[in-house]
């Protein structure tokens, strides 16, 4: 079993194009300005896969994933 992940954000490289809103809305929400609000929490399983690809795709690689302690809560 991989080590759980949280999704982060570059929030000085990113530009405000929302396509991981459109891709991950479970995780990301828009503010007013259209730059994504990262839920704090540990990435679920059955959307890790998807958090990958949405980093994979961020036009501006202002998005990654972060290994996390097995310990670690995650919030709700």
């Amino acid at each position: 079993m991989s080590n759980p992940v949280r999704l982060r954000v570059d929030r000085i490289a990113c530009d405000g194009r929302g396509l991981c809103a459109e891709l991950l809305p479970e995780l990301v929400k828009l503010d007013d300005w259209g730059y994504p609000i990262i839920a704090e929490c540990i990435v679920p399983a059955s959307l890790e896969e998807l958090a990958r690809d949405t980093v994979d795709i961020c036009p501006k690689l202002a998005l990654w994933l972060e290994k996390t302690n097995a310990e670690m809560t995650i919030d709700r």
